[in-house]
């Protein structure tokens, strides 16, 4: 591993000592996803920006398939899969039916945006049922 995975791995080392759970955000590429496991880092947080730009174009099955695949290949290796970056009500529920096992979403932005209309009771109980509907 050259030297900045060493520098990544002396800092996973750390936070897991100090009993914290450590997620590293990656582009969908499975050849990097394939040496994160020399990291020694337990999750993977898959940067969903280009899956939200080509959700309802013609590259929509294609990219959400790249992302299906890349979560497959970090469960093959013991990782955990989250997901996040421009995940809101309109995606976020194909995301969840065609990635497999996603354990986490980051959706702060688009949540506090909805309920800055619906409010936040609103606004949690349309992503829950989202992810629900998804199957999760």
């Amino acid at each position: 591993m050259e030297r900045e995975g060493e520098q990544l791995r002396a800092i996973v080392q750390a936070l897991h000592a100090l009993g914290i759970r450590v997620s590293l955000f990656m582009e969908p590429d499975i050849a990097q996803i394939d040496r994160v496991p020399q990291t020694g880092a337990d999750r993977i947080e898959l940067y969903t920006e280009p899956y939200s730009r080509a959700f309802g174009t013609a590259e929509q099955s294609k990219i959400t398939e790249l992302y299906a695949a890349t979560a497959r290949r970090a469960q093959e290796l013991g990782l955990g899969v989250n997901a996040g970056h421009d995940l809101n009500l309109a995606n976020l529920g194909h995301f969840c039916r065609s990635v497999p096992d996603v354990l986490e979403v980051s959706i702060g932005h688009a949540i506090t945006a909805d309920a800055l209309e619906t409010g936040w009771t609103a606004a949690v109980k349309a992503y829950l049922a989202a992810i629900e509907g998804a199957g999760r």
